[in-house]
């Protein structure tokens, strides 16, 4: 079973946004987006701190994504922003696992990003007014190696606003989880390799990888 036990409530559903990061827009050659660019992740992608991130035999390419992840507390239908923080029960490290190679075959990011084990979580979460979310510092390690050195400060999008913009489309139900994007540096990850999310006043999500 993965280690999850820090969530009240399995999420039923785990919504994502894309190109959040001023820094990684402009890696990327891309315009900066007028309304976050959304898509989702099965719950079954779930896995917590400690678990292995199992590589699909249909790809050839799978990157590491740190991110910053809140869990909603409770229902959540046309909130407001500056209500929206009521909303969570708390923050997380996030590692949004990608099938790269898929993603560009398809031409869209189901298949890449919903493989079982491509959504690692934890190692706990952090209660509103603890953190700034829209001010901390988040880095990536490989093997011990940073990867991913940035903060949350460069966000396109910050925390209220996601969370307000999301609940205009969909209901949030308790439990569900949004994951705000990655900043620059994500790259590939091989079988042997230790991949670690470091989130100022959250702590480091730590997992494995083997195919």
């Amino acid at each position: 079973m993965p280690n999850l036990k820090f969530l009240k409530n399995k999420p039923t559903k785990i919504v994502a946004v894309g190109l959040n990061y001023h820094s990684h827009a402009k890696e990327l050659g891309m315009n900066t987006p007028h309304h976050p660019i959304l898509f989702i992740k099965p719950s079954t992608s779930l896995i917590g701190e400690g678990d292995t991130i199992i590589l699909p035999k249909m790809s050839k390419r799978v990157d590491y994504e740190a991110e910053l992840a809140l869990v909603i507390k409770k229902k959540a239908k046309d909130v407001s922003e500056k209500d929206a923080l009521d909303y969570v029960e708390g923050f997380t490290c996030l590692n949004d696992v990608t099938a790269r190679d898929l993603q560009k075959l398809d031409g869209q990011w189901t298949r890449a990003k919903s493989f079982d084990t491509f959504c690692p979580v934890g190692p706990r979460l952090v209660k509103p007014g603890k953190i700034d979310p829209n001010n901390a510092k988040i880095k990536l390690y490989l093997n011990g190696e940073l990867k991913q050195d940035s903060s949350t400060k460069e966000f396109i999008f910050k925390v209220e606003h996601l969370i307000s913009f999301i609940s205009k489309i969909m209901t949030l139900n308790a439990g569900d989880i949004i994951t705000t994007g990655t900043p620059p540096g994500i790259g590939a990850m091989k079988t042997g390799d230790v991949v670690e999310v470091e989130i100022e006043g959250i702590g480091k999500l730590k997992n494995y990888v083997k195919s």
